[in-house]
């Protein structure tokens, strides 16, 4: 994966008393940080969205909450579909909430021209630091280090700044990895873009514009029963040829959308091979969503968690 470099906020931070001022705060502005400090990605993202709310409000078309932060934002792989609208004179408004979660929140946005195209994406915002979250992230984050000593102590103590970057941390990877794989054909939405802490991504939906139901949630027949798990397969031997594994593998985290299983929710994935846990995690993964699958009928001689442990770790090349 790509490294994401951050920067030293500590070496421009006025820490004298007299050197701190405290500016006027209005009713809409972010809410600060506690004592955290923000990553300079962060700080310019609010910076514009403060922009947004008092410069070009009576600007954007009725009903819009911002204009497009796609030239703004680090963005998508090649080839780009054809129904992603790339326009900066684009406007996004947010359609609703589509799923609540310890780490983050996911939205429903529509891009469009005014007068012009429309698509629908998937805004996921990981939460501030002030919200506990990835009480676990510390087998995770094993294997993915980074560039400033003092950013890691940060983040290993868990304090406010270093929580911020965590969460960007997260955001970064699960990007990079939608990019690494969607880009060779494994089952996952196209990552659109990345902004701070925000994700767009494809929003998964059928012809009514709903969202994809959960693999948690069907009850196939055998014979679909049988293609979905091979379509599992497949997508999983995808991860381990680029040395992935999900990390937290569920029914719940995968959908179906039009007959094809596909994988989401990455923020948590593991490199097999820096991350000297990778094998465990793999084979949590296997055992939890083979489980799924004979719990609703599959044979155990097909879904046997050791044998499909064991093919995936012969594909990422470990013995």
């Amino acid at each position: 994966m790509r490294k994401h470099e951050f920067t030293d906020e500590f070496d421009s931070f006025d820490s004298s008393p007299r050197g701190r001022m405290r500016r006027v705060r209005f009713d809409d502005d972010p809410q600060p940080q506690r004592s955290g400090r923000l990553t300079e990605a962060e700080k310019a993202r609010l910076a514009r969205v403060r922009d947004d709310a008092y410069t070009a409000a009576e600007e954007l078309p009725d009903g819009a909450d911002r204009w497009s932060t796609w030239g703004d934002s680090e963005q998508g792989p090649h080839p780009r579909p054809d129904w992603l609208i790339t326009d900066l004179a684009a406007a996004d408004t947010e359609l609703g909430v589509l799923k609540t979660g310890k780490e983050a929140d996911v939205f429903v946005i529509e891009r469009a021209v005014p007068d012009g195209p429309r698509c629908l994406l998937a805004a996921k915002r990981y939460r501030s630091g002030e919200h506990r979250m990835f009480h676990r992230d510390a087998g995770y984050l094993e294997g993915r280090r980074m560039r400033r000593s003092r950013e890691m102590r940060a983040m290993a103590n868990r304090s406010a700044f270093g929580r911020n970057l965590i969460a960007e941390q997260w955001a970064v990877a699960e990007f990079a990895a939608l990019t690494r794989l969607w880009s060779i054909g494994a089952p996952v939405p196209y990552p659109v873009q990345r902004d701070g802490t925000e994700i767009l991504l494809e929003f998964l939906r059928d012809e009514d514009d709903q969202a994809a139901p959960r693999l948690a949630q069907l009850r196939p027949e055998r014979d679909e029963l049988r293609e979905l798990w091979e379509q599992l397969v497949a997508g999983l031997e995808l991860f381990a040829v680029v040395g992935l594994t999900h990390g937290d593998l569920s029914a719940y985290n995968t959908l179906v959308h039009d007959g094809h299983l596909m994988l989401i929710d990455l923020p948590q994935v593991v490199d097999l091979i820096a991350n000297p846990r990778g094998p465990e995690f793999l084979a949590r993964d296997v055992a939890n969503i083979s489980g799924w699958f004979r719990s609703r009928g599959l044979p155990d001689d097909v879904a046997d968690p050791g044998t499909l442990t064991a093919r995936l770790l012969v594909t990422a090349g470990i013995d």
